[in-house]
């Protein structure tokens, strides 16, 4: 006898409030405000390792967790065809404006794992700062995979668990875990409220010390923010609205970003020295 009930929907790897959360950070954070040669430079950290040379020519790839298209806006323009993948319809709407001129993009509201795109499709792909958000971090980057085509690269840039830090900077970042976490159960209004006071009363005073430090010659690399100390008011912002106001947060060490590399089946791995950590770049091995 058939059931004349629904069929239950497939779990997906997302969360639900922490993609809502994104949604809302690049609805408010369009990104349109970032200064071109910022962005510019920010792009060229993260790809520093990336192939582009060993890319087909008029190369399809994907975007994955494509946010507010920064990233789209200067890899569209090297490649054929570039879909761009979110699982949250607010985001989408942004990139979608923000790509508005750049023909040669597609978008899918759709999570990791439930991307209509054929297995096995894509030149190459790449997801920066967005695995770590999601619940089952290695099976996504499974399914991130499952989309290139043998022999395609990767780019990944996953949150780094200050395994290269001394035991007082890993210190700080656990007292913050506290602040992170009240502050991203906050309504909205009052989370951009609390993000924007850390960005001006934290991120900006001590990542200029920083800047200060290095200017004086002194090693500055360890001191909190360091990262930023050349960034913009609009990028301290919206870093500190991703930060503490995200609910779901995952870390990893170099080692264990390798390992769910080699697990999702790539190789050929290669992590960057420099920061952001940890940016990371593998291959789709070629079938024997």
């Amino acid at each position: 006898m058939q059931s004349d009930k629904p069929a239950l929907p497939r779990p997906q790897n997302i969360d639900a409030t922490t993609v809502a959360s994104f949604g809302d950070e690049w609805k408010r954070f369009d990104q349109s405000d970032l200064p071109a040669d910022e962005l510019q430079a920010i792009f060229d950290r993260y790809f520093s390792n990336f192939p582009w040379d060993s890319l087909p020519v008029h190369a399809e790839g994907f975007d994955m967790g494509c946010g507010s298209g920064r990233w789209a806006l200067l890899v569209a323009p090297r490649v054929g065809l570039l879909n761009c993948i979110d699982p949250s319809r607010q985001a989408l709407d942004v990139a979608r404006r923000a790509l508005a001129n750049i023909p040669n993009t597609r978008f899918f509201n759709a999570s990791v794992d439930a991307v209509p795109l054929p297995s096995e499709s894509q030149d190459f792909g790449y997801s920066l700062g967005v695995l770590h958000h999601i619940p089952d971090t290695q099976a996504a980057m499974t399914s991130c995979v499952a989309l290139l085509k043998p022999g395609a690269p990767f780019l990944v840039y996953l949150y780094y668990r200050f395994d290269n830090r001394p035991a007082w900077f890993r210190a700080i970042w656990k007292c913050s875990e506290i602040f992170r976490s009240a502050i991203s159960a906050m309504p909205d209004r009052l989370k951009h409220a609390a993000t924007d006071i850390i960005a001006m009363t934290v991120y900006w005073p001590l990542s200029r010390l920083a800047g200060l430090f290095e200017k004086l010659g002194l090693n500055a690399r360890n001191l909190p923010l360091y990262y930023y100390r050349n960034s913009s008011l609009y990028t301290l912002r919206t870093d500190s609205r991703d930060r503490f106001g995200t609910p779901l947060e995952q870390r990893f060490t170099r080692d264990e970003i390798r390992a769910m590399m080699t697990t999702a089946g790539l190789d050929d791995i290669v992590i960057a020295e420099g920061e952001p950590y940890w940016c990371a770049v593998g291959r789709k091995p070629h079938r024997v």
